[in-house]
């Protein structure tokens, strides 16, 4: 059962190690750790993605800033209880991790399936200068009645036939995570800087049940 689980929610992304690991949380025994890692964008931009990773697989204790690595395993949201209001906290958990040379050229350095349900009603809207976009939220099943809610976005073609969609439909994603650096407003004079993840859909469809 769990290797069809597995399947609904596979990422696989290479880039450069960012920061130090931070203790995250431990689980029997286990500790896992924080780490961002910059991955490449077609445009040379970067998109900062965290990344939880089990001490069992890499020597937390070691600087990698600068090293290029290779992970797959599975994009995870979970709530964080924050000023009286849960927040949605995305990361990818990492099955497996290897060192790789600098950026191998031509390689998928971020891809995402995901297989999931419409859990809120898609948004649908154009930018000023007549972009269109959707934004989905996506319910992903994991073992032991758990479930990943995934925030994707579609543009054009796409964010059309997005906007079809009603809560409940079965639909498969294909895509990129993507991070997204926005201004929070905390008080009258306060703000923060905060990042938003979320997958940037290449191809989706619907799955007939």
């Amino acid at each position: 059962m769990s290797d069809k689980v597995i399947e609904n929610n596979q990422v696989t992304i290479m880039g450069e190690v960012a920061s130090e690991f931070i203790f995250s949380h431990e689980v029997f025994g286990e500790g896992f750790y924080m780490v961002d890692v910059l991955v490449r964008r077609l445009s040379n931009s970067d998109d900062r993605i965290p990344l939880m990773i089990s001490e069992r697989l890499i020597d937390v204790t070691q600087d990698y800033r600068g090293e290029y690595i290779m992970v797959s395993g599975q994009f995870r949201s979970y709530n964080r209880h924050d000023e009286q209001k849960n927040r949605l906290v995305l990361s990818v958990f990492v099955r497996e991790v290897s060192f790789v040379e600098e950026e191998l050229d031509g390689a998928k350095t971020n891809n995402i399936l995901l297989d999931g349900y419409i859990c809120k009603a898609p948004i649908y809207r154009k930018t000023p200068l007549g972009r269109e976009i959707a934004d989905l939220l996506l319910a992903v099943n994991r073992p032991y009645g758990k479930s990943d809610y995934i925030p994707c976005i579609c543009w054009g073609r796409n964010a059309r036939y997005a906007s079809t969609f009603e809560v409940g439909e079965h639909v498969q994603i294909l895509g990129r995570i993507q991070s997204r650096e926005y201004i929070k407003k905390l008080t009258e004079t306060e703000t923060e800087k905060r990042t938003a993840y979320e997958v940037s859909v290449s191809k989706l469809e619907c799955v007939a049940e």
